[in-house]
């Protein structure tokens, strides 16, 4: 008895075309009766970076709807700064407590990756943590081209052991 040989390119393309003829374009799955209309909805997370012109929001509500977590400011000390396109806009030098009770972060800014940069004061609540580095959230880098530089009066400085309440960051 002589066995003839099926050309293996044609089998997958069979399939697939047996795939497609069992399925249409426009198919839904099927409802259960009695149990109404399906409706499909989209999950509200909040938004990680800035909102839109027509959505103002104040900085300080962003912060919140982010999720703040307790980070110890040992652990935050040189972590890189990032802009919401990765770029390195610099690295954490310390955080300051200013005289008012808000906390900010002392970032030595450069527009080159960071190198060399001169001290920036930001806000706790415009930046978020994303695995080991911050991330600008709320701060376009002309802003810190603009911000004035930070001066040793400007605050008093976080013990290592101390924790801070940073937002949570999402690509």
């Amino acid at each position: 008895m002589k066995r003839t040989k099926t050309p293996r390119i044609i089998a997958p393309g069979l399939v697939l075309a047996a795939m497609n003829l069992a399925m249409p374009a426009n198919a839904t799955s099927p409802v259960p009766a009695g149990s109404g209309p399906v409706v499909v909805a989209q999950a509200m997370i909040p938004r990680t970076g800035m909102m839109d012109e027509q959505n103002p929001m104040p900085m300080k509500e962003r912060y919140l709807k982010r999720f703040p977590q307790s980070a110890r400011v040992g652990d935050l000390i040189g972590m890189p700064l990032l802009d919401l396109n990765s770029k390195t806009l610099g690295y954490v030098q310390q955080i300051v407590q200013t005289a008012a009770g808000e906390i900010e972060f002392v970032i030595g800014y450069s527009r080159w990756w960071g190198w060399f940069g001169r001290p920036v004061a930001v806000p706790l609540e415009a930046l978020g943590i994303e695995g080991g580095h911050l991330v600008s959230l709320d701060m376009q880098p002309s802003e810190y081209d603009a911000a004035p530089t930070w001066h040793e009066t400007g605050g008093t400085p976080l013990p290592a052991d101390a924790t801070v309440r940073v937002a949570l960051s999402r690509s």
